[in-house]
């Protein structure tokens, strides 16, 4: 398996050492196009947020510092991810106002109607079946909540030669602006809205929940 092979594997799911520190690294490297991103919704003072694919718990952090009277979850495949995430955020855990939990975005641990807001940032590229994954995000949305997808690479983009190889060795979905906007409607959002950042490579992606 070639060294790229391996950490494509790594970010689908961080095990060991090699993850954990990935996993890290992740709170770093995905700060400023989480910035950009949230940039484009407002969130509430005591809005419920879950966070998909929380990774080293970078983007909890930052939901935490905004969602003062609400709460926010967070799930992630990996172990190891959870492991780290929880340590990121451990005061605002033992605080009781975020949690964090193990879970697949196929099958989420919660409720219908549950989330105001549910972020997935740099992770949908490795869910096992996007449009479906997508539709059980909404079932746990209330009517009139969010789903915002952000991403560092997009089909087109300014790096998409480089990125081509990532996805390819990888095996990651990866859209054009369209299209990521298509996939949105096809699960069944509402009020579907796409923005890029041509020179930094980004993406992102929101819709509704219809009410």
């Amino acid at each position: 398996m070639s060294s790229m092979s391996k950490m494509l594997k790594q970010c689908r799911k961080p095990t060991g050492w090699p993850g954990r520190t990935l996993a890290r690294g992740m709170n770093l490297n995905h700060s400023k196009v989480t910035d950009w991103g949230l940039s484009h919704i407002s969130i509430g003072d005591y809005d419920k947020v879950l966070d998909i694919g929380c990774g080293g718990g970078g983007t909890i952090h930052k939901l935490a510092k905004i969602v003062t009277m609400g709460k926010i979850h967070g799930i992630d495949y990996s172990e190891d991810s959870v492991r780290i995430s929880k340590n990121t955020n451990k005061v605002a855990i033992q605080a009781g106002y975020v949690e964090i939990r193990q879970g697949s975005v196929s099958s989420l641990p919660f409720p219908e109607d549950m989330f105001d807001l549910i972020t997935a940032i740099e992770t949908h590229y490795f869910w096992p079946e996007l449009i479906n994954d997508m539709k059980e995000v909404l079932r746990v949305l209330k009517p009139g909540g969010t789903l915002i997808m952000i991403g560092g690479e997009y089909k087109g983009g300014k790096y998409d030669k480089r990125n081509q190889k990532w996805v390819e060795i990888g095996n990651m979905t990866y859209h054009t602006e369209d299209e990521f906007k298509g996939i949105f409607s096809l699960a069944g959002y509402i009020d579907v809205r796409v923005f890029e950042d041509y020179d930094r490579g980004w993406i992102c992606g929101l819709g509704k929940k219809s009410k």
